[in-house]
């Protein structure tokens, strides 16, 4: 073989080679992008559901916060409610109170009442022997009723009349006033206790209101809806 021949076989070789390493280059960065491609979508995929999971997270924190708040804003609202309802409750009984202290300012409807309070008084203790407290400025009328408020007790109880000592040392407090607001008073009425002190009954004006409005709390509240309702939103 010449040596035209062999330059010509070494250079097909040459070429051969070239295109073979050319091709196979080709097949390589052809691999390469594709996996360049398929790491970048995992990564976009992976960072996707990171932000989608974060958006999640800060959603169910903002629903949180809004179920909270409207929690906080119900319960202050109950409160506003409530709070309505005790301060008319309150206006209501001290009306009442009043109404009480002009009770007591009419002698002779006052003195009947004082006789009907301590003749129930008898019936609810049944003691032969009691010792009955008043205000001091009731003692006189209570004095003049005592004797027959005991006589009609033992009447309705059939029984003999009763002891009753009348309690001069120690009284029940004096009507309210505006000068001592702040200090312990009585509307009027009368206590009546065994001689021994075991018993007590407290049949005050003052303690047969807050009976009657413990008693009727319930409907008074029911009834003060409405009311409280239009008054707070009013406010509002």
């Amino acid at each position: 073989m010449d040596e035209s021949s062999v330059a010509q076989q070494l250079t097909q070789m040459a070429d051969f080679i070239r295109n073979e390493a050319v091709e196979k280059a080709s097949e390589i960065e052809a691999a390469a992008a594709e996996e360049f491609q398929i790491e970048k979508l995992q990564l976009v995929e992976v960072e996707k559901k990171k932000i989608r999971q974060e958006y999640e997270r800060k959603e169910k924190q903002v629903d949180i916060k809004k179920k909270i708040e409207y929690s906080m804003q119900l319960n202050a609202s109950r409160i506003e409610v409530l709070q309505a309802q005790d301060d008319l409750v309150k206006s209501m009984m001290e009306s009442a109170g009043k109404e009480l202290l002009c009770q007591s300012q009419d002698h002779q409807s006052y003195k009947k009442l004082l006789s009907i309070l301590i003749v129930q008084s008898l019936l609810r203790l049944k003691e032969s022997a009691v010792i009955l407290r008043c205000r001091e400025e009731d003692l006189q009328l209570v004095e003049s009723v005592l004797e027959s408020a005991g006589n009609e007790y033992a009447e309705t109880a059939n029984v003999h009349p009763p002891e009753i000592v009348l309690d001069r040392q120690v009284f029940l407090p004096s009507a309210p006033s505006h000068y001592k607001a702040h200090d312990l008073s009585c509307s009027g009425g009368v206590v009546l206790a065994s001689r021994d002190g075991k018993i007590v009954f407290e049949n005050t004006l003052d303690a047969r209101l807050e009976l009657a409005f413990r008693k009727k709390l319930p409907e008074i509240r029911q009834s003060l809806i409405g009311q409280v309702a239009v008054s707070v939103n009013n406010s509002s």
